[in-house]
């Protein structure tokens, strides 16, 4: 049996960030990634992480502005926790060694460059070019990687947590981990003091989305089944502006152009740039929060059948776009789009998930010793709809909650003891992978198709029927064959999916992110929905 006195499952700045703390304090971490250990969101993230450093913003500001874009559903409490949260967040990202784009001119060395997104009534978004998450990332993975009390576990997935259901009802403790070693396909037991799920999100359950692995809800599943809540499922962040081209699908097209003035624009019959729409959707316009700019270029999209819509920034000089957009730009130079001279042909996909496991504001969930961090997490900090660029904060500010909460507790934590080992004494070898494929291309078309953008009760229940259908498939498959790292996506896909999905059939109303032409209006009172965990 394997020991861990922290296992942290997930390598993204959440649980990077969270792992680098408690072994400063002294503590032996043990880091779980699923492919290498600079993976995950985090590395695609390119727009920045919002903090109050300018003095012309107010810590009100910001947390006015994330409950407006929350639609009425966040926790003030959390909001405000977060927001106070952020410049500590960057002095220390700045300590550790990542560097961030500065002001050019007088200002340089002494101030960094701040830029402005939808939704954001001032500059506040600190940013690495457009870039973000990877410098964040590499310079977090390089720390981890040689620090002594952390170990690194890549290409391991974790299966399901190691709970003890002995305890009195709502005091049960985690136990551990069973942990997939991907190149053996071994399963073993992992005890621990505390788990740390990292994990991110659900958003591959669709058919588009920005991430280009990982994302498959793994966290969410394995606390839902270990009998956390889940909470706000419903609200899917769809950002607005991902590359369509036949050759990537996941490439995103930061907010921030739309933030330095890059604008939306119609497709003429012939293929050139036509009209500016998103005036005639808010007065923002491009700078409206994500969940109205992915709905107005949805509409269109489907008023005119569209394959995509036009984001123009070539108004702006070459110099200031290759300057500030140095990754896009090369990105699409290399697929022979010219974005200086081009408009960026774009399209909505799946982006972020609002929703997750409940926590409080130490990051601990329902479980004794079990955190959630980082996108796996529901804090109250989004409610119906994240405010762009504060991802990345609510992993650094709630990754350092955890690590102070742990700090404090472990030192009253024993190890346990004699876990059961992994049983595989009635399964056998598949020869029926073809079942995994087929059936995660049908779930996430279903899903996109019928629990999208915008929805219908109608559709909610085909994708209902869909996935329960689904889900007696792979359980009964789970239960017969050799599991490996695809099966262990799917299965919590699916189970996300039915999470998705209850929870849209719950509420009827449209509020943020969740808009069903049923129910079109916004009740006067916001409400959380929250889901119990597998008892």
């Amino acid at each position: 049996m394997n020991e861990a006195e922290v296992l942290v499952i997930g390598s993204g700045a959440a649980g990077l960030s969270c792992a680098l703390r408690l072994a400063k304090a002294g503590h032996h971490v043990t880091v779980v990634s699923k492919t290498s250990l600079q993976s995950g969101s985090t590395l695609w993230a390119q727009g920045g992480i919002s903090a109050v450093l300018d003095a012309e913003d107010s810590t009100e500001n910001h947390v006015q502005d994330t409950l407006i874009a929350g639609a009425g559903l966040c926790s003030e409490a959390a909001v405000r926790f977060t927001v106070e949260g952020g410049p500590d967040g960057i002095e220390w990202l700045l300590e550790q060694g990542v560097a961030f784009t500065e002001e050019d001119g007088e200002q340089r060395g002494t101030r960094l460059h701040l830029t402005r997104e939808g939704g954001h009534s001032h500059r506040r978004v600190v940013h690495a070019a457009d870039a973000t998450g990877r410098a964040v990332e590499t310079t977090l993975a390089a720390l981890a990687a040689a620090h002594p009390a952390i170990r690194i576990r890549e290409f391991c997935s974790a299966v399901d947590l190691i709970v003890d259901r002995r305890a009195p009802p709502g005091s049960n403790r985690v136990l551990g981990a069973y942990l997939y070693d991907i190149p053996s396909g071994r399963v073993s037991a992992c005890a621990a003091k505390a788990v740390v799920l990292a994990s991110g999100g659900a958003n591959q359950v669709y058919l588009y989305s920005s991430n280009p692995h990982g994302a498959s809800g793994d966290g969410i599943a394995m606390a839902w089944r270990a009998g956390c809540r889940v909470a706000n499922m419903e609200f899917m962040q769809f950002h607005p502006t991902t590359l369509f081209h036949r050759e990537t699908r996941n490439f995103l097209i930061s907010e921030a152009l739309r933030g330095e003035g890059a604008v939306l624009r119609l497709v003429n019959p012939d293929g050139s740039a036509g009209e500016r729409f998103m005036p005639r959707f808010d007065p923002r316009a491009e700078l409206a929060p994500r969940d109205i700019v992915a709905r107005a270029i949805d509409f269109e999209m489907k008023r005119l059948g569209l394959r995509h819509v036009y984001l123009d920034i070539t108004h702006k000089p070459a110099s200031f776009i290759q300057h500030h957009f140095p990754s896009i730009h090369a990105h699409c130079l290399s697929l022979g789009l010219d974005i200086c001279k081009q408009p960026i042909p774009v399209v909505p996909s799946a982006h972020f998930t609002c929703g997750g496991v409940l926590t409080d504001l130490s990051a601990q969930t329902d479980v004794d010793g079990l955190y959630a961090i980082g996108e796996v997490a529901c804090t109250g900090l989004h409610g119906a709809n994240r405010l762009a660029s504060n991802s990345l904060l609510e992993c650094l500010v709630f990754g350092k909650a955890a690590a102070e909460d742990l700090i404090a507790k472990l030192p009253d934590r024993e190890m346990p003891t004699e876990l059961r080992p992994w049983d595989e004494s009635r399964v056998t070898d598949s020869d029926e992978d073809v079942v995994v494929s087929h059936n995660w291309l049908e779930l996430r078309t279903f899903m996109w198709d019928y629990v999208g953008i915008v929805r219908t009760t109608k559709r909610l229940q085909r994708a209902l029927h869909r996935v329960q259908l689904l889900k007696a498939e792979i359980d009964e498959y789970y239960g017969n064959y050799r599991i490996n790292a695809n099966l262990l996506e799917l299965r919590n896909l699916v189970r996300c999916a039915d999470l998705i999905i209850r929870s849209a059939l719950e509420r009827r109303e449209s509020r943020g992110l969740h808009y069903t032409l049923d129910y079109p209006e916004t009740l006067a009172e916001a409400a959380p929905t929250v889901l119990p965990g597998r008892s």
